[in-house]
């Protein structure tokens, strides 16, 4: 099946859904917008189905990129080229599993404009499956960027009170540390002759023009991540966007900034990445230990999520800095695990945003009284997020956690201190809105979870348990590509530091 345009399919498969909308679900009423969900929710299950397929059909043995699909384009060196290998299959397999979660959660909770906001999912899918199969430097920078705009009309036509400032905020923020990308880009493209990717990784460029080309990817993927301190506009959003949108943004989106260092600083800028470990093992440290404690002290169940976020976020940075295997790979563990486990945590949110609409943490209390079905699933990925043993955020977290010892005891202890953090703000959290007495009068009227919400929660606790039972599968998807990047990066090390050419190293 790999002759088959595979990733072609099922990145464009989402934009013919959509088309399909536009075209056949027009008018208002009920009856356009049920249609209107009912694409969507069969769009994005194929879309996944397809993903399981790529999946299945992919060779863990190689580091090689695989499903490869080529064809002219642009000219110039620049062409329509897909491709993924062990360290972006994952993540294509991510995206279009939250996608149907989404529609799902979305059901009764947008009334208003459903055409319109299942056209910008579904375009949204499209973008975000794209910027983990592009295999052509130009092409992720479309899908890149182009993820912004159904993002930015997401919170700020379905958003909250603030959504307009939100929404702004978001698309200022991410946007220009991307122009920086576009000019690294354009040197790329003059210096190397092609902006295909694998070739990219090969052609070696001198130690000074790394040292800028890494600011400006970093400039860009530090505010995707989001790292400290261009974090701000995360809390936000979150606040702000539907419970749909904030589970695709700490789903996927953050995650694409992540992805960037190992697709691109990394492979690319060998000797760059090198100098710059003090900078983000610092950021990192920081953004793990401070984001935690302002997350101890927020009162909105969203923020306080968000703000958890850019803390895992950070053990992400930590590991893939790491340049071991041990924390690369638990870096991108821990991305998956946390598109998992805080997608859930703001379906959580939802859930009773859905029945009291409001996000106060002191507004709830005594909900195992009148939600014991909610209050246990709330556990699973309370316990996930806290990294207990069993559970997916375990596994990511003391992969990174041995891996970052090997290289900076001080960054290790300092990581860990965080995770001590983490499980006060959560078990905080869980403790004033689950335990204690049923006071509120309308909560003792609240129902429990509906069949609607218990679907598509189910597959979620499923994940947040088989991957921190039995990982292996997940791992040995991105074994071979890590150790391939890992060795990458010790010869450009070692060429630089027998003598190919002033180093980095060497002014270490």
């Amino acid at each position: 099946m790999s002759d088959w345009p595979l990733l072609s399919l099922v990145t464009f498969l989402p934009l013919v859904g959509a088309g399909f909308i536009f075209l056949f679900a027009q008018g208002g009423g009920e009856a356009a917008d049920r249609n209107a969900k009912g694409v969507a929710l069969m769009t994005t299950v194929l879309t996944f189905l397809i993903s399981l397929v790529i999946w299945a059909n992919f060779e863990n043995g190689t580091a090689d990129f695989q499903f490869v699909e080529r064809h002219a384009w642009m000219g110039g060196n620049i062409d329509y080229s897909m491709g993924v290998d062990g360290i972006s299959m994952l993540f294509v397999v991510l995206t279009a599993f939250l996608m149907p979660i989404c529609i799902l959660a979305s059901w009764r909770s947008i009334t208003m404009r459903v055409r319109e906001y299942m056209i910008a999912f579904l375009m949204l899918e499209c973008m975000m499956i794209g910027v983990f199969c592009a295999l052509d430097f130009v092409l992720f920078y479309l899908f890149f960027e182009g993820g912004l705009i159904p993002m930015f009309l997401i919170i700020g036509v379905w958003g909250g009170a603030r959504r307009v400032y939100s929404s702004f905020k978001f698309f200022l923020y991410t946007l220009l540390g991307s122009v920086l990308l576009l000019l690294a880009l354009i040197y790329m493209y003059f210096e190397a002759g092609t902006t295909d990717i694998p070739t990219l990784m090969a052609h070696g460029f001198t130690a000074e023009a790394q040292t800028w080309l890494w600011l400006a990817f970093f400039a860009s993927f530090a505010v995707k991540m989001p790292m400290w301190p261009v974090h701000t506009w995360l809390p936000d959003a979150h606040v702000e966007a539907p419970t749909a949108g904030s589970v695709i943004l700490a789903g996927v989106l953050l995650k694409m900034g992540g992805y960037g260092f190992l697709r691109f600083s990394l492979p690319m800028l060998p000797l760059a990445s090198d100098q710059f470990v003090p900078l983000v093992f610092t950021l990192s440290v920081v953004a793990v230990i401070y984001t935690s404690l302002v997350a101890l002290m927020q009162e909105d169940m969203k923020k306080l999520i968000a703000y958890s976020s850019v803390a895992h976020m950070g053990f992400v940075t930590i590991g893939i800095f790491t340049f071991n295997t041990q924390g690369i790979e638990g870096g991108i563990f821990q991305m998956l695990s946390h598109g998992i486990v805080s997608a859930a945590l703001f379906l959580c949110v939802g859930v009773i945003y859905d029945r009291i609409h409001s996000r106060e943490i002191a507004r709830y209390g005594g909900l195992v009284n009148r939600m014991p079905v909610y209050a246990f699933t709330f556990m699973i990925f309370m316990l996930a997020s806290v990294g207990l043993p069993g559970t997916a955020g375990f596994v990511g977290e003391i992969l990174i956690l041995v891996g970052v010892y090997q290289v900076n005891t001080w960054v290790a202890a300092l990581a860990a201190l965080g995770v001590i953090l983490g499980a006060a703000y959560m078990l905080w959290l869980y403790r004033r809105t689950v335990f204690g007495e049923l006071e509120k009068d309308d909560l003792k009227q609240i129902l429990d979870m509906n069949s609607r919400e218990i679907a598509f929660f189910a597959p979620l606790v499923i994940l947040a348990i088989v991957m921190g039972v039995y990982p292996g599968p997940f791992l040995d998807v991105m074994h071979v590509s890590v150790d391939h990047l890992i060795q990458q990066y010790q010869t450009a090390i070692q060429a630089a530091a027998d003598g190919a050419g002033p180093s980095l190293l060497a002014a270490k």
